[in-house]
């Protein structure tokens, strides 16, 4: 019944299993890897024929982690999966983008990746195991794909890089100085196509050291998914990609010269529209069957990236005037909103963020519910992109993958220079709005998201800055390395190149490749340009901000730290939280206790932070014998009075230790709720606390220097 094929490699310290034929086989093509115990399914289906006049190629990746593959139930009312998690959408994201631009030119027909996690065994990352099962899927399913593509995760740990490091090691890497960086990368067998990384201050050549790591490690992969193909690949479709060269030739014949003069506009909307008159018009000039021909997009987007690339590799300007290692105009500014922690606008030629700090307390942080766990974090970073950025209409909704996607990457770029959460005890929630866009406001988000949170006052260990680089590979291997690309050489370029990091080092890398060919030498000249670019921004962020202010805003929350017994916690959150609940109604301040006795006191208001401290100080420390404490009679006996002095301690004045003098009765000098001085003379053999007012002054609280003589004789 089944034809099965099951190919198995020895890949690091885990055994890669590749098998397809015996589950889901309507699908064009199924492949489940499994590393370690970690398992996914990846589906692959393609339609046989293109929509009507479609103009783009249809690729839609999902990613989905089930629960159950690792022993879990969903939380929530309705008990099962929902909408995707961040996770899922950036790990479809990835898989996405080094696949897209391997599909042959001209297919146009949908396609639909669906990669499942079947199995997790919570030391191997599913991520890279879908990435590799849906290149093998993609390989063998007979759709026109010109992979296969690897993958591979690298670690950084002693200057030695490690091969697809545990999860629990890539997590919450900031807490882990001795691991330096995460770093995924996916290429074919000559050419790196992607790159995602998290990093902690690394030089140029040790990325790059790791990205040629990493590549290199993931060609046994490769191989394994060309053997599997061998046995099992389905016959290729029947495709061949359409000769538009006709079109091309009255098309560029119609308007080249128009299109030309179009591009040579400096100004982003005026060249836009000048654009659009060009493409009008050699529309004007063609035949109807030439306008009802499906190429014709192709043929306009062809001309265009003649214009703009040709004139780049022949030692031109580019179209807005740079050569190609200038960075555009930089404008920043701190402080611009009155009732926010902390703002910015930072502004880069036509790319504008205004970027927005808000500081909280522990209540504030985000609980992360993964299939390795629940985590929390305490750095939230959220990127809006709206459609006036770019002066068009659009729909506004929910965050899709662009904004979950870049603001990872600021996430990401940022997070390497945050103060640790003991010296810094806040929760830090950094929004960016882009204002307008020409360019990458991922790293227009990385430097206004570093100058709002100095200007809040977080204690950055350095500023970060970043830039995108962009590449021109011609057939002929003439390239040329572009610093801050525009968004038509982004559109119409060979690489997005992103690098951000601190005058020191990189903190996060990110790079995608549309052709197969870039080289070892490209990438480190493309990492040079970008470390000049990265260091004249960090100068002109300078002149705004360069390091953290020293006060808050006034509409800042104050957080102080105080550590308790473990064994005292139960006390101070009271039974069913009545202590607690008590302490934050009479202060008016938030209190956050953890399991390892750190509690956090927040409010804006310092004598809140106070009351609430001594509030928790009262019923946690312990009275030191020989100290003096004003406490309040609660009970008055015939031997003495009992005075409530330390929290809710109470301890014993004999009537004997009320006054220098013999008194019939303690209730002839006390009455109750009186407010005493009490010296704390110590315990006696039953743990009573005995207590004595007579050698205090009651009117001050100060200790009385003859008695204090008297009881040391």
């Amino acid at each position: 019944m089944f034809n099965e094929v099951k190919k198995s490699i020895q890949w690091g310290e885990e055994t890669l299993t590749l098998e397809t034929g015996k589950v889901a086989r309507q699908a064009d093509g199924t492949v489940i890897a499994t590393l370690g115990e970690t398992s996914v399914m990846a589906n692959v289906t393609f339609a046989k024929a293109a929509k009507e006049g479609q103009d783009f190629f249809p690729l839609t990746v999902h990613y989905q982690e089930k629960y159950y593959a690792a022993g879990k139930i969903p939380g929530g009312f309705f008990k099962r999966e929902a909408r995707p998690s961040e996770k899922e959408t950036l790990t479809a994201r990835l898989i996405d983008r080094p696949m897209r631009p391997l599909f042959v030119p001209g297919f146009k027909h949908e396609v639909l990746v669906m990669c499942t996690v079947l199995s997790h065994d919570l030391v191997n990352d599913p991520d890279i195991v879908a990435m590799i099962a849906a290149s093998a899927a993609l390989t063998i399913s007979g759709v026109p794909f010109m992979g296969p593509v690897g993958a591979a995760r690298v670690g950084f740990v002693d200057g030695e890089y490690v091969l697809n490091p545990a999860v629990d090691d890539m997590d919450h890497l900031r807490t882990k100085p001795d691991q330096r960086l995460d770093l995924v990368v996916a290429g074919t067998k000559k050419a790196v196509m992607m790159v995602e990384s998290e990093a902690y201050e690394l030089s140029e050549a040790e990325m790059l050291g790791a990205v040629k790591f990493g590549h290199d490690a993931m060609q046994p992969v490769i191989d394994a998914i060309i053997s599997l193909a061998e046995d099992a690949a389905k016959e290729p479709f029947d495709f061949q990609a359409p000769d538009y060269s006709d079109l091309y030739a009255a098309v560029k014949a119609a308007g080249e010269t128009q299109m030309r003069a179009a591009f040579a506009i400096k100004d982003k909307q005026e060249r836009t529209a000048a654009i659009s008159a060009a493409r009008d018009a050699i529309k004007a000039a063609l035949t109807e069957e030439q306008l009802a021909d499906a190429n014709l997009g192709s043929a306009f987007k062809k001309l265009e990236s003649s214009i703009l690339r040709g004139d780049i590799i022949a030692g031109g300007a580019r179209i807005d005037g740079r050569d190609r290692s200038t960075v555009r105009p930089i404008v920043s500014e701190v402080g611009i909103l009155p009732r926010t922690h902390g703002s910015a606008l930072f502004t880069r030629g036509e790319t504008q963020g205004l970027v927005v700090t808000t500081l909280g307390t522990g209540e504030d942080e985000q609980i992360i519910d993964a299939l390795h766990g629940n985590s929390r974090s305490n750095f939230l970073l959220h990127y809006n992109f709206p459609p006036y950025s770019v002066g068009e209409v659009g729909r506004v909704g929910s965050p899709g993958r662009r904004e979950i996607g870049h603001g990872k990457l600021a996430w990401r770029a940022l997070q390497a220079v945050l103060p640790a959460a003991t010296d810094f005890p806040y929760t830090i929630r950094v929004v960016s709005e882009i204002t307008e866009s020409n360019g990458s406001s991922s790293m227009a988000s990385v430097c206004g998201g570093s100058l709002s949170m100095m200007d809040a006052g977080v204690p950055l260990k350095a500023p970060v800055a970043g830039v995108a680089m962009g590449l021109i590979l011609e057939d002929d291997g003439q390239f040329a390395v572009l610093t801050d690309i525009l968004g038509d050489e982004d559109h119409l370029g060979d690489m997005d190149f992103k690098v951000a990091g601190t005058a020191d080092g990189i903190t996060s890398l990110q790079m995608d490749i549309k052709v197969a060919g870039i080289t070892p030498e490209i990438m480190e000249q493309a990492l040079a340009q970008a470390k000049d670019g990265r260091m004249h921004i960090l100068g002109e962020m300078g002149k705004a901000l360069s390091e953290g202010r020293q006060e808050f805003s006034a509409h800042a929350p104050r957080i102080e730290t105080m550590q308790i017994p473990t064994d005292k916690i139960r006390e101070v959150i009271g039974s069913g939280g009545k202590v607690i609940r008590e302490i934050v109604e009479t202060s008016g301040a938030k209190v956050d206790i953890n399991d390892d006795g750190v509690i956090k006191i927040a409010s804006a208001n310092g004598e809140a932070i106070q009351k609430a401290y001594d509030m928790i100080y009262s019923i946690v420390a312990e009275p030191e014998e020989g100290k003096v404490y004003k406490g309040k009679v609660v009970k008055i006996v015939d031997f003495g009075a009992f005075v409530n002095f330390f929290g809710k301690r109470d301890g014993l004045v004999h009537v004997s230790q009320i006054e220098n003098r013999r008194l019939n009765h303690p209730s002839d000098v006390l009455k109750e709720g009186q407010e005493v001085w009490v010296k704390l003379l110590g315990f006696d053999d039953r743990g009573k606390v005995r207590l004595a007012m007579k050698m205090v002054d009651q009117a001050t609280g100060e200790e009385l220097a003859k008695e204090k003589a008297d009881a040391e004789e």
